[in-house]
């Protein structure tokens, strides 16, 4: 058990730094590109690092405990979607302009960390309901990645702003999503 344990806290030691660095990088860039997706990915990967902390602190604690704890995931997850649509209106009536070459490279990049999360968590042995949780959000964030990708593509092809807001509104859906699985799932292991 306490092999695992330690298996387990060293993947999400890692995931967590990859995911805060991942959130440093998407700010910067969303804010130098004036780009909704890149902000809201860098929202996404700060919260995804909060319920990676919470992870961590249930690792050797009671399943109640981590049902808890996921459940604290999942509304993370709900929280931040409604944060991104709040950005995204916001950008709606902003004039500003996504550069859609930062937002390609930036998905790019992020989805290479993203998918060495995904698999670096699928290695987990006997996931718990928090280990599940933490693999939707780096699932989740892989999606967005390519999301962005695709925006930022568009955005060069139109010359308009947006696909960048669509992909925001994507990400927005994507994080609702995953954030009521994870309740689903926190409330299937409550009840079975």
């Amino acid at each position: 058990m306490e092999i695992r344990d330690a298996h387990q806290r060293r993947i999400l030691l890692i995931v967590l730094a990859l995911n805060l660095a991942l959130a440093a990088g998407f700010w910067a860039t969303g804010l130098a590109a004036s780009s909704s997706a890149l902000i809201a990915n860098g929202l996404d990967n700060a919260s995804d690092s909060a319920v990676y902390i919470i992870t961590l602190l249930a690792l050797s604690r009671s399943a109640a405990w981590k049902r808890s704890a996921a459940k604290v995931s999942g509304w993370l997850l709900i929280l931040f979607a409604a944060g991104i649509l709040i950005d995204v209106g916001r950008r709606f009536f902003d004039d500003a302009e996504p550069i859609g070459t930062t937002m390609m490279v930036m998905a790019l990049g992020a989805a290479i960390v993203n998918a060495t999360c995904v698999w670096l968590l699928k290695t987990i042995q006997q996931a718990n309901v928090n280990v599940r949780a933490v693999t939707t959000f780096s699932t989740n964030d892989l999606v967005a990645n390519a999301g962005v990708l695709v925006g930022g593509g568009l955005v060069l092809w139109t010359g308009r702003a947006w696909p960048d807001l669509v992909v925001g509104l994507a990400v927005a859906a994507i994080a609702l999503k995953g954030g009521i699985e994870i309740l689903r799932d926190a409330r299937g292991e409550e009840n079975g």
